[in-house]
């Protein structure tokens, strides 16, 4: 973090490398070289690509959440979509699971704040981050493509 709580340009190109180019150049890589055998991309986003840091959640200081992290995270939602529309000729699906907060690494004093900010009332469990996958890996979701499922416990819709 910078000149008080604001991100670092360098900072902010490491989160957009990570989180949007290397996933578009591994997607279009595979596009390339496997279209024939390639049926679904899925990426990994976050509820944070949709809405903003609660400041409830940081005990009103939100320049303790990195700004570069939503502002990634909304980008590789959105290439999601452009990604499912210039596959889709090849009918290949492209999709995006968007987590929550998973608990297990956080205090409990962090954890009883998001809870009171969950409709479910908690942090997903590290065993619920697979079946949203496994969903859109499965002809059951072939129907699917260009979205964005929330697997938030609700987070998002308040």
């Amino acid at each position: 973090v910078g000149h008080e709580g604001f991100s670092l340009r360098e900072d902010m190109s490491k989160e957009f490398l990570l989180d949007v180019i290397v996933p578009y150049e591994l997607a279009t890589s595979l596009y390339s070289l496997q279209k024939n055998a390639l049926k679904t991309i899925t990426n990994i986003g976050s509820q944070y690509g949709s809405v903003a840091a609660n400041p409830a959640l940081y005990e009103g200081d939100v320049t303790e959440f990195p700004i570069q992290y939503g502002l990634a995270k909304a980008g590789i939602h959105h290439l999601t979509k452009e990604l499912a529309v210039r596959f889709s000729k090849d009918d290949i699906r492209v999709n995006c699971v968007a987590y929550g907060g998973v608990g297990g690494r956080v205090n409990d004093s962090f954890k009883k704040r998001y809870s009171a900010l969950a409709p479910i009332g908690r942090m997903l469990n590290e065993d619920e981050v697979a079946g949203p996958l496994e969903f859109l890996l499965t002809n059951a979701s072939s129907s699917i493509t260009g979205h964005t499922i929330a697997a938030d416990g609700g987070w998002t819709i308040w």
